[in-house]
């Protein structure tokens, strides 16, 4: 009798085994992907969150979690969002309706009010973007809220577009980890620096979202993300080396997105360091910068040379050819700043060898191969540049100003289709991208005056006289304009990266 219960325990554990096989063995397609999930998606990006606050890390909108008053299309115009309609009273007050129906993730109602609030509160928790914005004061009036400038603001619109600039639900305790918004899709679960788990939300104001779930990791190798593209694990690989490019370009299953960037890769100057206060040493090192071998060699030609910091497609970029690689031109310029060449074959002045420091990071893996060709150019005139990666470029480079002197770096610099924003945060003293601290009286006083001047053509003449003055002082050398690399599998559809890099994820785009 024990037999033949031991017989059918047996049986009946085998079956359970098998039918479990097999299930694992149909769940799984082609893709990586189980049907049961094909609402799902998995997206991965190159930068990690530590929080998802919306007024203080940009995956609020990215993520889909957060929207801003106002948004930009593809051609870079600014279209209504939150708000459906705005005016300009005067010179420095704007007012914008708040479309009717907007909910936030708890069903409470978007009014004047709600927005007012989560722009008190991003004046209180992000110094830099309150700086931008240069708000006096905000009045609300039933679905209307308004906002008077500190002075004469032209670009207070674009402006707004910033993700930081999202409207959140203030009252709630876990923003940084459980933000209540008003996007196609809310948050289940945040794991910080590793994963946002989001769910549809479906009360969202623009139709509910086709995904059911979505899921955004952070990986800062891009090798790291190449693979997980191929396997499976990810639909959707931001920022991939170029590199890893050729078995995704030849597979049935994957594809390459590839579109002509806002951003610029750029070598910043630490303009505290003396070394590097002088304008020959900075043109020099300008010279040392092989750009067509940047962009052909390293980018494997997903990129195109810069001339400045604007993708020369804007009306106000510079249209001169980029600087060419001109070893001797540079060490003419460094015996002009008073550097000669010791016994040990490196460039000294005043008994004191130019030895840099140069920072990188991987979130943009072409950063550090840019920065070690660099190296060995610079060595060929006796500068000794020392590479030190940092994980988080930005803390590292405002916290630790005396420890780097160069750094490889990447930024959109007109990511609202003006110029306006990247004087003002790049270049200006106090500006929120100007850890380098460079002061130059005659290019903020053209920011100051670019600030103030409201007609289109009349600012892309001061923007272009501020480009000049860029290209003569070289308070930063720029490189390349990279080109947005990302890798999808071909189960998604209704979905392309845009050149902003802001709207990654939304509620129309779906999966098979």
């Amino acid at each position: 009798m024990k037999r033949h219960v031991t017989l059918s325990i047996l049986l009946v554990l085998f079956l359970a085994i098998a039918t479990a096989c097999t299930n694992s063995d149909q769940q799984v397609s082609k893709s990586g992907t189980k049907p049961n999930d094909s609402k799902s998606l998995t997206l991965l990006f190159s930068f990690s969150s530590k929080s998802i606050d919306p007024h203080q890390d940009w995956m609020g909108v990215r993520a889909g979690i957060a929207e801003t008053l106002v948004k930009i299309d593809d051609n870079l115009e600014i279209q209504p969002w939150i708000a459906e309609s705005w005016v300009q009273d005067d010179e420095k007050t704007w007012t914008f309706k708040i479309r009717d129906g907007i909910t936030f993730h708890d069903g409470t109602k978007v009014d004047g009010e709600a927005v007012k609030a989560s722009f008190e509160r991003l004046l209180e928790v992000n110094e830099a973007i309150g700086s931008s914005l240069k708000i006096d004061s905000i009045e609300a009036n039933a679905q209307e809220v308004t906002f008077v400038t500190t002075e004469v603001y032209p670009a207070f619109l674009s402006e707004l577009v910033h993700t930081n600039a999202s409207i959140v639900k203030v009252d709630e305790e876990n923003i940084d980890s459980k933000p209540i918004a008003t996007g196609p899709f809310l948050v289940a679960d945040f794991t910080a620096e590793a994963e946002i788990k989001l769910e549809r939300y479906e009360g969202y104001w623009d139709g509910a979202a086709k995904l059911e779930n979505v899921t955004v990791k952070f990986n800062s190798d891009g090798n790291v993300r190449a693979l997980a593209l191929q396997s499976g694990e990810a639909d959707i690989a931001y920022h991939l080396p170029p590199e890893t490019l050729d078995p995704i370009e030849t597979s049935d299953q994957l594809s390459v997105e590839s579109v002509p960037s806002l951003r610029v890769h750029f070598m910043l100057y630490n303009h505290t360091k003396p070394a590097l206060q002088d304008e020959n040493v900075r043109k020099a090192l300008d010279l040392l910068i092989n750009r067509e071998v940047a962009v052909n060699e390293i980018m494997n030609g997903y990129a195109t040379a810069a001339n400045g910091p604007f993708n020369q497609e804007f009306a106000f970029a510079s249209k001169i050819q980029p600087v060419a690689y001109d070893q001797a031109k540079a060490e003419d310029l460094l015996k002009e700043a008073g550097y000669q060449m010791n016994a040990d074959d490196l460039l000294e002045k005043d008994g004191k060898v130019l030895e840099l420091t140069l920072a990188t990071y991987q979130g943009r893996p072409e950063l550090p191969l840019i920065a070690q060709y660099y190296q060995a150019e610079a060595a060929k005139v006796g500068i000794k540049i020392n590479i030190v990666t940092i994980e988080n470029i930005d803390s590292y480079l405002w916290e630790q100003q005396n420890e780097w002197d160069l750094v490889t770096y990447s930024n959109l610099s007109a990511p609202r289709g003006d110029g306006g924003y990247f004087f003002n945060v790049a270049y200006l003293p106090d500006g929120a991208l100007n850890p380098g601290k460079i002061n130059i009286q005659e290019l903020n006083d053209v920011t100051k005056q670019l600030n103030g001047t409201i007609d289109l053509n009349e600012r892309i003449e001061l923007q272009k006289k501020a480009v000049s003055i860029v290209q003569e002082q070289v308070p930063q050398s720029f490189i390349l304009h990279p080109h947005i690399i990302v890798g999808v599998n071909k189960r998604v559809k209704n979905w392309k990266p845009g050149s902003e890099e802001y709207y990654l994820i939304t509620n129309k785009m779906d999966v098979e």
